[in-house]
């Protein structure tokens, strides 16, 4: 016999042809990008600071000793929470969760080491990064779990387990019991019939005496 082959591993390359996978992964990272940025904007505005690209691609933005740093930390933890909104809708399946959610913050590092010239060394923002990940890889794939193990309600057998099935009315149907009564009239009717039969054979055996 030839030898089996083995079941390809799964992940992101076996459910999803290359093209889907690019495209979603650039929708992703644009919806990434423009959700931290319109955080940091509505930031910047209530705190006062004029707003720069620094604040989104420069590592050096994120300090711990002032307050805009630790500012813009929170504000990137509820652009991943948003970020677990958009894996919802374009990923759906939870298993390619990990994948997606891992290259939009690879994808990220690359940006700003683009931008600033330099990979990033301030431990705040690797920590940040590292949290951000899982926090977009842990309720990214519980929330898709969440929507794959709802159950699915056909039309009709929520009526049907409630009460009557849908589309009946409140009413007994009209051929409840008939049967019964067909038989009662059956059986009279045979009964009859025997009794017409043997007043029948009464007079014919008169007659023959």
């Amino acid at each position: 016999m030839p030898p089996r082959r083995r079941a390809p591993p799964a992940g992101a390359r076996t459910d999803l042809p290359p093209l889907k996978i690019v495209r979603k992964i650039f929708l992703l990272q644009l919806a990434y990008y423009v959700s931290a940025t319109a955080l940091i904007l509505f930031t910047t505005l209530v705190y006062g600071t004029p707003f720069s690209l620094d604040l989104i691609l420069n590592w050096e933005s994120l300090r711990g000793d002032t307050t805009i740093g630790w500012m813009l930390g929170l504000v990137w933890m509820l652009n991943s929470l948003a970020g677990i909104i958009f894996l919802l809708i374009l990923v759906v399946r939870s298993k390619l969760i990990p994948d997606f959610s891992l290259t939009i913050h690879f994808l990220h590092l690359i940006a700003t080491s683009l931008y600033t010239h330099s990979i990033p060394s301030n431990l705040l923002w690797w920590g940040l990064q590292c949290a951000s990940a899982a926090l977009m890889t842990f309720g990214g794939m519980w929330a898709c779990q969440w929507r794959e193990l709802r159950p699915i309600s056909f039309g009709g057998i929520a009526s049907s387990v409630n009460g009557l099935p849908s589309g009946s009315s409140s009413q007994p149907p009209a051929d409840v019991g008939s049967p019964s009564r067909g038989r009662g009239r059956e059986r009279g009717s045979q009964g009859g019939s025997g009794d017409y039969q043997m007043a029948v054979m009464k007079g014919v055996g008169e007659q023959a005496v």
